[in-house]
């Protein structure tokens, strides 16, 4: 496969000096970079194959060293990336010193926002655009013909946020230039949801995009080209006259609506955009795209192809890289095998069905599980008004999209004494995605509402065992967390889950040093006690961050043994904040405690390995801290075992 184009682009500018026809050329080439690249190191691969003709085309028209582009999102910002002088970064894409996965101020300025959630870029795009003619920056089309323009690149899915639909309202009050390119591609990270997506499927039938195929049939040409230009004016405004859709549901928000068009047609689209970056009102333009658009696989099953591992292709069929059992497809199982013994069980995801384990349940149960698309907050509403009526309601969803709806855990579950289960997947670092998305404050956030219970599996077992206890735990919020992980085959006993009480997993004759794991952090304590001395150590899984096992705590300090706490969370607000709490409260001599867990400060993208080596919750940090501990307290010299 060629590859002349894509290795001359350094910027913008150079992308600007190719002609029209040479484009989808180019879109070839970068298709193929994303897919090799995905390949080797996984990451999201549909999405961004998907809006490659759409960021050549913005590219081409706007010049975002100046004007202003906004992703919702962000996953699908790879073509963006390699158009902005990032080429040498793609090799090491979501790995440490590479390509982050999602747009990022720190690589580049073109990156305004460090984005990973849905519905954030017309709210962030109208602060932008407001603060811009605030400071006289605004373009005007004859007043200020070089000012800043503003662009929210936004998907179908997203659209339908909450948190977008604020957005929009507040859009269709603005008095200048606002341009909000809505990628249509029908998908969300699964199949869409709700009334909103049956009116887009119903809009991509009508007639106006059927016209607007047809019309775009008759634009071809290079740019720049002044003398081009100017005989085409009239054509581009009876182009645009067309594709203006005046029923549509846009209109209601102030938006002038265009589309939709065909997103994978350069030529229409650059000739479109150059037609609306001049319009002094805000204005919505439609395109539709093909989701994984360019290679068989991912645009016959986009869905396993939005964020895939590692894989080969092996004779036209796709073999991923072999992985473990991961907690993920536990949950899954166990939350299946509970439905079927219990029809009060409901469950919801927000579009997350694939990720969180629970399409299995869907496809078992079809009428006690739904995916409310991207709309944790309604989700977590619907659960509560579930839990009202006697329903046993199970939430599944990853922890960083927990955040989205704290609002509603407060107000409708806990405040109301509501028994939601919160089901928190990706809790912890989660590797390549980074700090949108790590699930670093969920028990920070749930710990402060009264009568909250919150736990930690650190294998399947425990897992199923504390899914169990929740099923039967009626008298509030609980929520159980679990890493994006595999899941590790233990050799100790799992014993139910009874509340707020710890389980001891390493035992020894005459302890020096108590650690509690909170979560999988308690099988490197194990590691750690071996390495350093199992003679002395005893370990536990600690099970409950809310409440902790106080007389634990109490019988551990008062023997003057002293406590290390470990836990794939931020130290701040966290389980290691919660037990020192307790021994303050029981009037405990709280300097015998170390905590040890995320620091204060974002962990960038790496391996999940190197982020929990970087926090010093690995084998080698616990083995350190209690290195220092036995130093500290002048206690015989431990045993060390290498490695």
């Amino acid at each position: 496969m060629s590859t002349e184009l894509l290795p001359t682009i350094q910027s913008p500018a150079d992308l600007k000096k190719l002609p029209i026809e040479s484009l989808p050329g180019l879109a070839t080439e970068i298709r193929h970079a994303i897919c090799e690249q995905v390949k080797k190191s996984g990451g999201h691969l549909a999405p961004n194959l998907g809006v490659v003709e759409l960021m050549l085309a913005l590219h081409y028209v706007f010049d975002f060293s100046h004007d202003r582009l906004l992703f919702d999102v962000g996953h699908q910002c790879y073509t963006h990336k390699l158009l902005t002088g990032r080429q040498n970064l793609l090799g090491k894409l979501r790995q440490r010193g590479g390509m982050s996965g999602f747009p990022s101020p720190d690589e580049s300025p073109y990156d305004l926002f460090s984005v990973g959630h849905a519905g954030t870029s017309i709210s962030t795009a109208v602060g932008m655009a407001r603060g811009d003619t605030i400071n006289g920056e605004a373009f005007e089309p004859t007043e200020n013909t070089d000012g800043r323009r503003v662009v929210a690149f936004v998907g179908d899915a997203s659209i339908v946020n909450g948190v977008a639909m604020e957005g929009l309202n507040n859009a269709g009050t603005l008095k200048r230039q606002f341009l909000i390119v809505l990628n249509d591609n029908n998908m969300s990270i699964a199949n869409p949801q709700g009334a909103i997506a049956d009116y887009f499927d119903h809009l991509r039938v009508g007639s106006t995009y059927r016209s607007m195929k047809k019309a775009a049939k008759n634009v071809m040409g290079k740019l720049p080209g002044g003398s081009m230009l100017e005989d085409m004016t009239h054509r581009m405004t009876e182009m645009m006259k067309d594709a203006i859709f005046e029923d549509s549901w846009f209109e209601h928000f102030g938006l002038l609506s265009i589309g939709p068009i065909d997103g994978h047609d350069i030529p229409s689209l650059i000739e479109m955009l150059i037609e609306v970056k001049e319009v002094d009102r805000p204005l919505l333009l439609h395109a539709h795209t093909i989701k994984g658009k360019g290679f068989e696989y991912t645009e016959q099953n986009a869905t396993t192809f939005h964020s895939p591992k590692p894989f080969e292709v092996k004779n036209t069929s796709v073999e991923m890289q072999p992985s473990g059992r991961s907690f993920t497809a536990a949950f899954s199982d166990a939350l299946c095998e509970l439905m079927q013994k219990d029809e009060k069980i409901v469950a919801a995801t927000a579009a997350m069905p694939d990720g969180t384990g629970i399409d299995k349940a869907i496809k078992q149960f079809p009428n006690r599980v739904w995916d409310t698309g991207i709309c944790e907050s309604h989700a977590m509403d619907m659960l509560a008004g579930m839990a009202k009526t006697g329903c046993k309601p199970f939430f599944a969803l990853y922890s960083t999209f927990l955040q989205r709806a704290f609002d509603q855990v407060f107000q409708e579950v806990a405040l109301q004494g509501l028994p939601v289960r919160l089901c928190i997947d990706r809790a912890g670092v989660v590797g390549g995605d980074g700090a949108v998305h790590h699930g670093f404050c969920d028990t920070a956030l749930l710990r402060v509402l009264p009568n909250s219970v919150i736990m930690a599996a650190i294998d399947e077992p425990s897992l199923k065992a504390a899914l169990t206890f929740m099923a039967d735990y009626n008298d509030g919020l609980s929520a159980i967390r679990y890493p994006r992980d595999t899941v590790q085959l233990t050799d100790f006993e799992c014993v139910p889950f009874k509340i707020g009480k710890a389980h001891k997993i390493r035992s020894c004759k005459s302890a020096k040093l108590a650690i509690l794991g909170f979560g999988t952090t308690a099988l490197a304590a194990l590691a750690a006690a071996d390495c350093v001395n199992p003679e002395a150590i005893d370990v536990y899984d600690a099970r409950f961050a809310k409440p902790v096992d106080g007389e634990l705590i109490e019988q551990l300090l008062k023997n003057n043994i002293p406590i290390i706490t470990v836990e794939d969370h931020s130290i701040i607000g966290g389980f290691g904040s919660a037990v020192i709490e307790e021994a303050n409260r029981r009037n405990l001599d709280t300097t015998l405690i170390t905590t040890l867990g995320l620091p204060d400060h974002w962990i960038c993208h790496s391996s999940r390995k190197e982020q929990l080596a970087d926090a010093g919750i690995d084998v080698a940090g616990i083995s350190a801290a209690a290195l220092r501990i036995f130093c500290a307290n002048k206690t015989e010299s431990p045993l060390v075992v290498t490695n």
